[in-house]
């Protein structure tokens, strides 16, 4: 009876070991879970509060991103600004020193500006030219030691305070995006980041709901291509992966 009391025993405390195990790869090793940036899923006040740390509640779910919203009743053509809850920051592999898996740094800010120009016949509605800027000292991480760092090394914010995108050929918006679908577009224009200036075709989603023009989009790109160099955080950081993600969701109010 003790022997097999003690095989039980053994057996619990075997299976709470694999349980942890399990938990602490989930939570820790498997890297990052936060979701990429999306479109809001109901109302653009869901992003209203413009918090630029990596939080979940912040991106909206993509599967349900693109079920259609209340469209846009006003006329669209015009001029649009960007609104408050429009973010935008980057995405990146690392390998920390502390962890035996990779896992993902993510910066953000909610510090976006610029405008659009529409123009519309009734049949087809065309953003005709925009640009948006992005203030880079105020991208933050969940680790002060990484932002301090982009400081004088990776984006070197401080020689390098802003990143923009100018559209460089205009954008035919579909007719289920005007109906307020997320439907797929492509965003052709000229990149600024880390002071070198690249053409781009930046895969996009765009609506018309809730009185806004609402776009969301991401590139990846080799660090090499904007002549950024990783930062060297020595103890913390030990490689970070030749390439990265811009991601953003930008909202525009009429003017």
């Amino acid at each position: 009876m003790t022997r097999s009391r003690s095989l039980i025993v053994g057996l619990v405390v075997l299976f709470a070991i694999g349980i942890g195990a399990y938990v602490a790869y989930d939570q820790v090793l498997s890297g990052d879970s936060t979701p990429p940036l999306a479109l809001p899923s109901s109302s653009p006040d869901a992003l209203a509060s413009g918090d630029p740390t990596p939080d979940a509640s912040a991106s909206a779910d993509p599967a349900t991103s693109g079920a259609p919203a209340a469209s846009f009743d006003g006329d669209v053509a015009g001029t649009w600004t960007v609104a408050a809850g429009s973010q935008a920051g980057y995405r990146v592999t690392e390998q920390l020193a502390s962890l035996p898996a990779a896992s993902e740094a993510i910066g953000r800010t909610d510090q976006v500006t610029g405008q659009i120009v529409v123009t519309s016949d009734g049949t087809t509605t065309t953003v005709d030219s925009g640009s948006l800027t992005v203030d880079t000292t105020t991208i933050a991480s969940d680790e002060s030691r990484r932002d301090n760092r982009m400081r004088n090394e990776g984006l070197q914010t401080d020689e390098f305070p802003t990143a923009t995108f100018t559209l460089t050929q205009p954008v035919e918006v579909p007719a289920a995006a005007v109906a307020g679908t997320a439907t797929d577009i492509t965003l052709v224009g000229d990149l600024t980041l880390h002071g070198v200036t690249k053409s781009v075709e930046i895969p996009a989603q765009a609506r018309l709901a809730d009185g806004q023009i609402q776009v969301q989009g991401s590139i990846t790109f080799p660090l090499s291509d904007f002549a950024i160099q990783a930062p060297n955080i020595g103890g913390f950081i030990i490689s970070i992966a030749d390439e990265g993600t811009l991601e953003f969701v930008v909202l525009f109010d009429p003017a």
